[in-house]
């Protein structure tokens, strides 16, 4: 009698304790939840040519990815949007930047003119087009990081004199953050530079990604100063 007691009490105790253990293997044989993807703290919007877009580069090599990952390793949690288009005029960069506001951000670096230099188009024609879109952002309370550019001394002096005076005119005028030269260190080295002598490789995005980051922290901090 004292053993079927005994048989009776090891049995409901086993049918307290055999729940629990199937509870804890499930738990253990659960699948990770997947982590939260972080919290960005704004938007920066690359917008751009070729020469942002990253022609010729894998896309993690383009400039847009290479600064998001720098910004990241310094604990400045900005999402940073690649909008260039190879081959895009700055008509071209006018025409989208309604398309370009629907990405809601904070911050615009704008990197357009080239492709009008190289096509010989009037001066005074893409220094409207950029005036233009800088307006528009700042209608939106955009802070706007503007890229300067240099175009070919053979194409003529009076002519590259001409374009290379709208970006300080523009930066100027509008109190807009200027990078002196897009392609500091870059432009005209063959080991940085694909085999076209225009597009950078991805050591030449390097370069360019530590001369755009000064400027973009400079954007971070005037865009938290007017939250604050």
């Amino acid at each position: 009698m004292a053993l079927k007691k005994i048989a009776l009490c090891i049995v409901g105790l086993w049918i307290v304790i055999s729940p629990l253990v199937a509870c804890e293997k499930a738990q253990e044989s659960a699948p990770a939840s997947p982590q939260a993807e972080p919290a960005y703290r704004g938007t920066i919007v690359a917008m751009g040519d070729s020469l942002t877009e990253g022609l010729g580069v894998d896309e993690e090599d383009a400039y847009p990815a290479r600064l998001q990952k720098k910004l990241f390793q310094e604990g400045k949690r900005y999402k940073v949007v690649n909008a260039g288009i190879s081959g895009e005029t700055s008509s071209g960069a006018l025409s989208r930047i309604d398309w370009v506001l629907t990405l809601e951000p904070d911050i615009v670096i704008l990197e357009t003119g080239a492709n009008d230099g190289l096509r010989g188009i009037d001066p005074a024609l893409t220094r409207d087009n950029i005036d233009k879109i800088i307006q528009k952002l700042h209608q939106e309370n955009v802070v706007v990081v503007l890229a300067g550019m240099e175009m070919m001394r053979n194409l003529g002096e009076p002519f590259t004199r001409a374009f290379g005076a709208i970006y300080p005119e523009l930066a100027k005028a509008h109190d807009v953050i200027l990078i002196p030269f897009f392609l500091e260190g870059v432009a005209g080295n063959p080991k940085l530079n694909q085999t076209d002598g225009v597009h950078p490789t991805a050591k030449g995005y390097q370069v360019v990604t530590e001369t755009v980051y000064p400027y973009v922290v400079e954007a971070i901090e005037k865009v938290e100063r007017a939250a604050n």
